[in-house]
């Protein structure tokens, strides 16, 4: 196909200026965050002592050094070892299923604007609801979370093949069978307890929130609030160059500048990756090969992911899935709500021409670690994937793609790649500390 470069170029000549940009980011679209709470935070984040089997923690799946994700398609929480790329199946405590969907990078979840998470939305800010959230829990979501970012915690813990273990391993897992999740004795209390028990943490949440005097007072909701905190604080991401164009503070080189071009215009990036944080927020069924497990309910058996549908029951929100952000979008592979690709160019590709992506789909482009399951029976779903999809392809030069790739390499961000408050030395617990 002919290449577009030629004619999209100047697009870009005054970056700053350029038709469709977002305006720049600025302190007043992310909420405040206290040190103290934040730093608290960091330390949750990396210890292993809110998982059932204390094994496993909020980093093994969100690591810095695999851009806040694991670096595999779909990860392998308690009952693996090791991290990342390398992680493998533990022979003493093979995990019964690798979790259903690839682990969403954790950059700007701070912001004001995020008020919708995870690939299906099945948490999202309702003013109407008790707390101001909905949720699946429903009637059982409590009071305290601070945010819907604290919220988000409150998933990977109870769920047996990401935290909790399995129901004959430890008490958090048997109260989770049970559906014992809040009051005393829950799921949720007997995490709060261990954390208390231990006289560093029941020290720092005493001096950082005023209604703690003693360990008993501390809930999973505060946990779950220095752990949001610390997120907001550790990975905004708004100084990349992009960010520095957005300002008027540069002008990208070639072939980004043309990347941005074809962005921004003729390849439809931003129809739905609009904004400052370039998603629109919403749903789209965009043809992503369905790999690994699914979701379904115990009484299930298939290994379809029909995505939002299963939130909302509207047909229209078949195998849709939430957009996501590309900030850091080159450290945060593997792609899409199954991760079925890991290289972006062969992901771009695909995304550009869904349907002709999904036929031409090979399990190979995956990261996976050995499990013996078999991870291919949701790609007998792929027609009526297929079928959901409305975007229309673009023709797209290998050129092109080229320039794309530059263009989306600007959005990393050098200072949410490092983060600010880095990897603890050591946690309170003294369990081990997931490090590459």
């Amino acid at each position: 196909m002919k290449s577009i470069l030629g004619t999209i170029a100047v697009l870009c000549a005054t970056a700053a200026h350029a038709e469709g940009l977002p305006a720049p980011l600025t302190d007043a679209d992310f909420a405040p965050v206290d040190q103290a709470e934040a730093r608290l935070g960091q330390l949750l984040f990396f210890d292993p002592i809110l998982s059932g089997n204390r094994t496993v923690s909020c980093a093994t799946c969100h690591h810095p050094a695999f851009g806040t994700g694991d670096g595999l398609s779909l990860g392998l929480g308690d009952g693996g070892i090791g991290l990342g790329p390398k992680r493998v199946a533990d022979p003493a405590n093979m995990p019964e299923q690798r979790i259903p969907r690839n682990a969403p990078a954790l950059f700007n979840l701070g912001a004001h604007e995020f008020t919708v998470l995870f690939h299906d939305g099945r948490i999202e800010v309702d003013p109407d609801r008790p707390g101001g959230l909905r949720t699946p829990l429903d009637a059982d979501m409590v009071a305290g979370f601070a945010s819907l970012l604290s919220a988000q915690t409150m998933f990977p813990v109870l769920s047996p093949d990401e935290m909790a273990g399995h129901y004959s391993e430890n008490k958090v897992a048997q109260a989770v069978r049970q559906g014992v999740i809040t009051g005393e004795g829950g799921a949720w209390d007997i995490i709060a307890r261990r954390v208390g028990g231990i006289p560093a943490y029941a020290t720092s949440f005493a001096d950082v929130y005023d209604h703690i005097d003693t360990p008993d007072q501390i809930t999973f909701a505060d946990v779950s609030n220095a752990i949001a905190t610390f997120m907001a604080f550790e990975w905004r991401s708004d100084t990349s160059p992009f960010d520095a164009v957005l300002r008027g503070a540069l002008r990208l080189p070639e072939p980004a500048a043309t990347g941005m071009g074809l962005f921004y215009g003729p390849a439809g990036c931003a129809s739905c990756h609009s904004g400052p944080f370039l998603t629109d927020h919403g749903f789209h069924a965009m043809g992503a090969p369905q790999i690994g497990p699914g979701k379904a309910a115990r009484f299930e058996s298939h290994a379809r992911d029909e995505g939002r549908f299963r939130v909302t029951g509207n047909p229209a929100d078949l195998y849709a899935f939430r957009t996501p952000s590309l900030r850091n979008v080159a450290l945060t592979a593997p792609y899409g709500h199954a991760g079925a690709h890991t290289d972006l160019r062969s992901f771009l590709v695909a995304h550009l021409d869904p349907i002709e992506g999904l036929r031409r789909y090979d399990l190979s482009a995956a990261t996976l670690p050995a499990l013996a399951v078999d991870d291919t029976g949701g790609l007998a779903d792929s027609d009526a994937i297929a079928q959901a999809v409305t975007f229309a392809p673009r023709e797209i030069s290998d050129a092109d793609i080229t320039a794309l790739l530059a263009f989306l390499d600007t959005l990393t961000d050098p200072t949410a790649q490092t983060g600010r408050l880095g990897i603890p030395d050591q946690v309170p617990s003294g369990l081990p500390i997931d490090r590459p």
